[in-house]
């Protein structure tokens, strides 16, 4: 099937009054990512006392780094994707599936605000947004 409705035709089922509050949603995600990472990056503290010797410790250490890592590489993605949705804001292109050409529903907008894709096509994909 053909879809030949236009851009404008698809993104009208957000109004102004929606865009806006998801703007700000948006926003506030990519000032708290970049904090989180901003804080992860300088977050080497210092330890109180001498750190205890021996490979139980070696593997604590590697852990809390393997750790760290995950979250860093997970904010990086989450911040990344709020980027992406902000910029399909600017070009007129959010809350439309890039799929099915079809609107993603404003209650999925409101919880997940970064979602490139309806519920249809993220199944699909296997996409776990």
């Amino acid at each position: 099937m053909v879809n030949h409705r236009t851009s404008d035709e698809r993104a009208a089922h957000l109004s102004a009054e929606d865009l806006a509050a998801l703007r700000a949603s948006l926003h506030e995600q990519r000032l708290f990512r970049r904090e989180q990472l901003r804080q992860m990056g300088a977050a080497v503290p210092a330890p109180a006392h001498r750190p205890p010797h021996g490979r139980a410790a070696d593997g604590r250490a590697a852990a809390r780094e393997e750790v760290r890592a995950a979250l860093t590489a997970s904010a990086r993605m989450v911040l990344a994707d709020v980027e992406a949705a902000l910029e399909r804001m600017r070009q007129g292109r959010y809350g439309i599936c890039p799929l099915c050409r079809g609107p993603i529903p404003l209650t999925h907008l409101v919880v997940v605000p970064q979602a490139r894709y309806c519920g249809r096509c993220r199944q699909a994909r296997g996409a776990g947004e």
